[in-house]
């Protein structure tokens, strides 16, 4: 060992420069912050989305329209979809929330309607919580049911 390769033990000291102690330490005056304006002041943290003073992009995108808080989104379920499944075997007579969240249809929490696409050839008893009129006047036609939950 020789005083060439002291070192202090390690964790024992700081490496971080000492900003704003005073001249000596390099990183006194301004304090690395430069000279005057905003960022240069104590306290400053600029708006989120603040653009140094050009348009921000929210207020440069055009908007229209409105969004209603009170809408109800259905997930949409076609005849022909349910038509594939009794073929398939995976659907005998009813059809519930269940039978459709277990063929992965809809989800536990969704709400359903059943669309007019396609043709039903087997007769169901189906339980959702909306029916398009064409729909209905399938199912029927086919000898199934339609009970609206």
């Amino acid at each position: 060992m020789g005083l060439h390769n002291l070192k202090p033990a390690a964790g024992s000291t700081k490496s971080g420069k000492r900003i704003a102690r005073g001249e000596g330490s390099g990183h006194g005056g301004t304090s690395t912050r430069g000279h005057k304006g905003a960022k240069s002041r104590s306290g400053y943290s600029r708006k989120i989305g603040f653009e140094g003073g050009q348009m921000p992009l929210q207020r440069r995108v055009p908007k229209f329209g409105f969004t209603n808080i009170n809408r109800k989104e259905y997930v949409g379920v076609n005849l022909d979809r349910l038509q594939e499944l009794v073929d398939n075997g995976r659907i005998t007579d009813t059809v519930t929330m269940d039978v459709l969240v277990q063929n992965r249809l809809a989800r536990k929490n969704d709400l359903v309607k059943i669309l007019g696409r396609g043709e039903l050839k087997a007769k169901l008893n189906i339980t959702v919580h909306k029916f398009t009129a064409t729909a209905k006047a399938a199912i029927e036609a086919a000898g199934g049911e339609a009970v609206t939950l």
